[in-house]
């Protein structure tokens, strides 16, 4: 998977035999400037929100929401960098903090400052004094571990990023390449965080002599070798470690039938790194004002609160309650790892070549 948590929600739900409809609204009316009645939002496969919450905006602004897919994060943001200035919609939704900057150092947004800020986190509010992108959701990458294998083996699952490399955990990671997947790319991310420019690569080096496996995306990781899913079941799956999301014990249990009382598997919360999501007004959005209106619906509490079931993550607006799924199954760390988005821009292609030079030669 190239995307965040709600791509593995979806692929997920798809492994256990579920289709999750995507709440895209009607996309009738006219587009372009002068009074447009839809307004088109850009994003990756994974944007979902319920109908009725979609409805609620169009009763509130008169606006109809068009919903543009466009590949993983990566590619959907390449996709407006090449049309940039002639956006192909209003809004863009889905750039995270890795990839904040390139979107940001092409000019790609508007300066916009939705209404409501004031009730969002400001530690995610990584462009607070220019206002080009509006946080949304926040999802943190870690490892998760196969509840059973470890309760046969009589073993403690690891709870950092060093106790992956002790020898009781050789062979039992499976991780997704950092050049060609979000979840990837965040874990080498949490590992550069936690071991330092002079030390991530000693780390990665001992890792891979530990065995860990390196597959393209977070599908396959997930679905295929991942012992502790519903689809590495399936799949025959040996690998009781994988990268994914806090919030996929959580998914684990919704897709399930029977439910059980308790989620199959768990997080290592030592080894986390925290994603930041944002949303853009468009630089040459046809819809500037239906645009803006988007915006402001986005972190307000009606979608805020509708976002943990629909695409997975955690909302960013303070008095947005989180569901019993959440707080039941779900994991949350208390100091997740972090990378400032202009140290990322700076170095981001120098450790995807390192690691890639040590791990995937």
């Amino acid at each position: 998977m190239n995307t965040t948590t709600k791509c593995a929600a979806t692929a997920l739900a798809a492994a256990l035999g579920v289709t999750v409809l995507a709440g895209c609204g009607d996309d009738s009316g006219s587009t372009g400037a002068g009074g447009s009645k839809t307004v088109t939002l850009v994003s990756h496969d994974s944007f979902d929100a319920s109908d009725a919450v979609l409805k609620a905006f169009t009763k509130e602004t008169g606006y109809t929401v068009k919903v543009l897919k466009s590949g993983d994060a990566g590619a959907a943001l390449n996709q407006e960098i090449l049309t940039k200035g002639s956006p192909r919609g209003d809004v863009f939704f889905g750039v995270d903090n890795t990839l904040l900057s390139r979107a940001l150092d092409n000019g790609l947004f508007t300066p916009y400052e939705a209404k409501g800020l004031d009730r969002v986190a400001a530690d995610v509010q990584l462009d607070a004094d220019k206002h080009r992108v509006t946080p949304v959701d926040t999802g943190d990458i870690c490892v998760n571990y196969d509840k059973k294998y470890f309760a046969d083996k009589k073993l403690d699952p690891p709870t950092s990023f060093d106790d992956l490399l002790k020898p009781a955990y050789k062979n039992l990671l499976v991780t997704e390449n950092a050049a060609t997947s979000s979840p990837g790319l965040g874990f080498l991310l949490g590992t550069v965080a936690a071991h330092g420019d002079s030390g991530y690569q000693d780390y990665w080096k001992k890792l891979k002599a530990n065995g860990v496996k390196v597959v393209d995306g977070w599908e396959q990781a997930y679905n295929e070798e991942f012992s502790g899913s519903a689809g590495g079941k399936k799949a025959g799956g040996d690998r009781p470690l994988v990268v994914s999301y806090a919030s996929s014990p959580p998914v684990e249990v919704l897709y399930a039938d029977p439910q059980p009382t308790e989620a199959p598997t768990g997080v290592a919360t030592g080894t986390c790194f925290r994603q930041i999501e944002f949303a853009g007004l468009l630089d040459g959005a046809g819809n500037e004002a239906g645009g803006k209106a988007l915006l402001d619906f986005l972190i307000g509490k009606r979608f805020q609160e509708d976002m943990p079931l629909k695409m997975f993550v955690n909302p960013v607006v303070k008095d947005a309650k989180l569901p019993e799924l959440f707080t039941k199954f779900g994991a949350e760390s208390e100091k997740p790892a972090t990378v400032a988005p202009d140290k990322i821009a700076e170095n981001r292609e120098q450790w995807v070549r390192s690691w890639s030079s040590i791990v995937v030669k």
